[in-house]
């Protein structure tokens, strides 16, 4: 992996493919990029754990990990893919326990940083309710 890969700034077009940033224009995604930090992790390591106070957003860049939820079969998911986008917005316990599949790079966002970034840019926060409020429609009428 180049070395200029260590710059979120560098993952922008990654973070538009990510439904919940996608309807972000560049400007705002460069921001919500320069706020992440590259994170590699080792193979079989615990990314979270359920029950967890979580406080960040991931975003696997390269690698797959398996996301297990109790009462809930397996998920593996891989580039693009995102999990913890709950306690990025509420700070709450982790819904999940994630395990790196295999060597695994990702874009992590904390909470604060984040926060403080929605409070001076409120059209980010405005289409991310509407990303959210899209995909809480979606369960419900999958479930009905």
């Amino acid at each position: 992996m180049a070395e200029s890969a260590n710059d979120p700034r560098d993952w922008v077009n990654v973070l538009a493919e990510v439904p919940l940033f996608s309807g972000l224009g560049t400007r705002h995604l460069k921001k919500v990029a320069g706020l992440g930090r590259i994170r590699r992790i080792h193979e079989g390591a615990r990314v979270i754990r359920s029950g967890e106070p979580g406080d960040s957003l991931y975003v696997v860049l390269d690698g797959e990990v398996t996301v297990g939820r109790k009462g809930l079969s397996a998920l593996t998911l891989g580039n693009g893919s995102f999990f913890g986008e709950l306690a990025l917005i509420d700070g709450g316990p982790r819904t999940a326990t994630v395990v790196a599949k295999t060597p695994l790079v990702c874009l992590t966002i904390g909470r604060a940083p984040f926060l403080k970034l929605l409070r001076s840019e409120p059209a980010i926060a405005v289409t991310l309710l509407e990303e959210l409020s899209a995909r809480l429609r979606a369960m419900q009428t999958s479930s009905a």
